[in-house]
């Protein structure tokens, strides 16, 4: 009944008895007696206004009952979208029922899942905090143990120092005496032995250095043997105990003794020995 061919009307009824009014009326207006009466036009008119509502009549129907059918249809259409909407809404509500329910059964869950992980921080950050100290400890220990390594080194550079710069003013001393004895192979000797030991302890960075005899005095490199404040002019007789200069830093200066007019040249080899390094 939905269809609009169901709703739709016969019209050979209505188109025929239209054409039996319309007939009536021609027949009507030829037997009338002349002049035609006001009667005969009456009935003339009436049939042919009759004829044509009833041929008017079924389309008129016909559109109603199309407009009618249309409006079911919409009233169909709103309904069936109503039935819709309540299953939508049946669904909704079910999954808004669900989604509560689930809320409820994991509230508790993640309040334990971030408690949890709470405890975990903070068990990390005090584990940092350990191992951080424990690195600060460590650290601590090692610069001790290495400041203790490096001042022990230091007083053993400096005690073997000691010991090499005693070596060398002995051998100064003794090349020194083998010179003045008047045997000039001994002191040919003595300087071999005295210039292989410098080479020796060169290798070290420890180096000796002397004064020659004349040289003008430095109160940067020697030092007046018995003279506090040698004037400017002063001149070198001779080396009393070498400089010494350690990896280019001066230890000690020579010991020098200035020439003087009418001074013996005697050097003091005694008192150049007890002279320590600097």
């Amino acid at each position: 009944m939905n269809e609009v061919s169901d709703w739709k009307i016969s019209k050979w009824p209505f188109l025929a008895a239209n054409v039996a009014l319309i007939a009536a009326a021609i027949v009507v207006a030829c037997k009338a007696p002349r002049p035609v009466t006001h009667l005969e036009i009456y009935i003339c008119i009436g049939c042919v206004a009759l004829g044509a509502l009833l041929g008017c009549l079924p389309f008129i129907l016909e559109y109603r009952a199309t407009c009618k059918l249309l409006e079911v249809n919409a009233v169909t259409t709103v309904v069936e979208q109503l039935h819709d909407l309540k299953t939508y809404s049946s669904q909704v509500a079910a999954a808004t029922e669900q989604w509560a329910r689930i809320q409820e059964t994991t509230k508790d869950s993640g309040e334990k899942t971030a408690t949890a992980a709470r405890e975990i921080a903070e068990r990390m950050a005090v584990e940092v905090r350990q191992f951080t100290e424990f690195q600060q400890k460590m650290n601590d220990a090692e610069r001790a143990a290495l400041r203790l390594e490096t001042e022990k080194l230091r007083r053993s550079e400096e005690e073997w120092l000691q010991i090499l710069v005693r070596i060398m003013d002995h051998i100064h001393a003794l090349h020194t005496a083998a010179a003045r004895s008047g045997q000039p192979e001994l002191a040919t000797q003595i300087g071999s032995f005295q210039n292989a030991c410098r080479g020796v302890v060169r290798r070290v960075g420890l180096v000796l250095f002397g004064a020659e005899a004349g040289e003008k005095f430095d109160a940067q490199k020697h030092r007046a043997h018995g003279v506090e404040n040698p004037p400017a002019e002063a001149a070198i007789a001779e080396t009393l105990a070498p400089g010494i200069t350690f990896q280019s830093r001066l230890v000690r200066p020579a010991l020098i003794r200035l020439r003087a007019a009418g001074d013996p040249v005697v050097p003091e080899i005694k008192k150049a020995l007890s002279l320590e390094a600097e």
